[in-house]
Formats: C-alpha cells, structure tokens, sequence
C-alpha cells in the first residue's frame, strides 16, 4: 500500500478528518476578497477553488476539497529560501543584508530601515529580494535549479515551474525592479541586480498544490525533516530562525492579528496560498485564491483562525501541550 493510500486509511473517521470535512463545508460558499490582478496570469485563478489540508509530524495526511489543483507559490518561498541563505552564509552575514523587525507597510513598500538602509524582514518583498541575490551571488545561473531542487525535497516530491506566471511577473514587475536597483544603490545585493531578480521572479512561480504546502509546512514542524521520505531539509537551528521570522512578520500587515487570533508561524502567497506550522505537532496547507486587503487568502485565514480555536493550536493556549521538554528527557 502507498504512502497516499495509508494516509487515506487513517484519515477516514478520525476527529481531525472530521473537523476538515466541517471546516471545508462551512468556508466554502464564503465569497469575500479579490483574486490578485496586479500579475496578470494570477487573475485567471478560479476564484471557488478551495483546499484544506493537514499533515501531522509523523507523516498522517486529512485534506478536503481542492488538494491537487496547482498554483504558484509566490510569496511562501520567502522563509525556506531565507533558511537556505542561513545555512549557506551564517545568521551574522544574513543579518547584515537584512533585519527581522516587522515593517507595518505592505509586502511590496519601498521603504528601508533608517539607519542601516536594510530591508526590514525577509517576509517583505525588498528583504527576499536581498535574500535571493545573496544565494545567486554564490549559485549564479544554477541559482533556480537549486532552489527547485531544494524546495522539491522539503514538499517530498518534483516540484515544478509555471512560465506563464513566471513570464508575467517578469513583463509587469516593475516595481520590484524598483526595489532591486535602491537595494543596488546601497550595496545590498551584487552587481548582478536583475539576474537576481529574475531568479526571485522564477521562485515565486513554483507550481505546487495545497497538499505540497502541508507536506512542506509539515517538515518545519517536524524540525526540518520530512515527516514521509525522512529527507533531512534544514537543520533544528535554522528552522527556529525560520519559524520566529514567520510569527512575527509572515502575515504582511496582519502579523500581528494572526499571531493574536492564530499564535502559531504561518505565511501566505497572492496566489491564495496559506503554509501554517505547529511546532512538533502538525502542517497545515489552504488553497482560496480570494484576498483581503492585506494580500492574504480570506477563506485559509478564517479555516486556520477556527481550527486553532478548535484545537487549542495557539502557541499560548492552555490546551497546547505540544512538545513537552520534561517529558523529552525523562
């Protein structure tokens, strides 16, 4: 029996399927939010798609409606290429290209921190920006081979690239090339701007589906290692620097009301993608391509707001036992 057939085996009638299942129905006819228009190619995403799916740190899957459909990743590569350059330089040398404070303006602003004139997280697009042409400036034209090929050992399986997407992006991005020449300007990325930036465009037109977000989602939680294929993907390390970026700052302007509402890491895409992580406990992928005014997905927002109700996932609930360090070493 294959993996995806014992998945399915378990998830008949246990609580958390069951949950899913409720969780699905009742988000579904909800039509609040916008698809993405200012890339082109996104507004052709079918607004009624939806997917809801969870994997736990030990490889289970529960999932409901759309699960296979794919779309492109864009904004959730953020934390894993920013865990790669952590690996690659050291934190020190990541840290002197770009902050991890919270900005408070939208995931596309032109704005620098005063003083330093860095980017003020990798969450934002001037700071993944940074974080891109720090590994093009070691990878060079390999650059996007290696993150395809990272990426697809954190999902467990071949990843894919959209050139649609990608190819609008690069047509109608020029606002991120904006960003890339200030970044130029005051030697915070190579010489080598826009090849950098045509890497970056290149990583957020991954093509993956819902169930690839909570399979990736699900390696963070498990420390870095894929909870199926047993693939080690970063080091225990690196993936808390990941998951602390992603609390404070992986929401856009709306971390701070996910971290009150939600309380656990979670990153979300234009596309309609939301990755969430239960530390040592569970992944958590949503597909709904209708945004709020803040760039995240309305119906993955409320599925992760309700379910963490539900299952005391916040990292401050009382009901959120998690991983406990006493019992570890007794």
């Amino acid at each position: 029996m294959s993996m995806s057939d014992t998945s399915s085996a378990i998830a008949r009638g246990h609580e958390l399927q069951v949950l899913i299942d409720e969780l699905y129905e009742k988000y579904l006819p909800h039509t609040a939010g916008e698809v993405a228009t200012y890339i082109p190619e996104l507004a052709k995403a079918d607004p009624e798609a939806f997917g809801v799916c969870v994997v736990t740190a030990d490889g289970r899957r529960f999932e409901a409606g759309d699960c296979d459909r794919l779309f492109t990743i864009q904004s959730i590569s953020k934390p894993f290429t920013y865990g790669m350059a952590l690996e690659e330089f050291g934190p020190a040398k990541v840290f002197e290209h770009v902050g991890v404070e919270p900005s408070g303006d939208t995931f596309n602003s032109i704005e620098l921190q005063n003083g330093s004139n860095r980017p003020f997280n990798p969450m934002i697009n001037s700071g993944a920006i940074t974080v891109t042409a720090l590994l093009h400036a070691r990878y060079g034209h390999k650059t996007f081979e290696y993150l395809l090929d990272r990426f697809s050992v954190i999902a467990g399986r071949q990843l894919t690239f959209d050139r649609a997407v990608y190819e609008s992006e690069r047509r109608t991005g020029h606002r991120n090339r904006a960003i890339a020449h200030l970044l130029l300007n005051f030697g915070l990325v190579h010489a080598e701007a826009e090849a950098a930036l045509d890497v970056y465009f290149k990583q957020c037109a991954i093509a993956l589906t819902c169930r690839d977000l909570a399979m990736m989602a699900a390696t963070l939680s498990n420390m870095g290692r894929h909870p199926v294929s047993g693939r080690s993907a970063y080091s225990i390390t690196h993936v808390k620097d990941m998951l602390s970026i992603m609390f404070t700052c992986g929401m856009y302007d709306y971390s701070g009301q996910w971290a009150y509402r939600v309380g656990v890491p979670a990153k979300s895409g234009v596309s309609g993608g939301v990755i969430t992580v239960v530390n040592r406990q569970l992944g958590i992928g949503t597909y709904s391509p209708r945004l709020d005014p803040y760039g995240n997905s309305c119906r993955g927002t409320e599925v992760c707001v309700e379910m963490a109700s539900r299952l005391g996932l916040h990292v401050f609930d009382c009901l959120n036992v998690g991983s406990s360090f006493l019992d570890a070493i007794l």
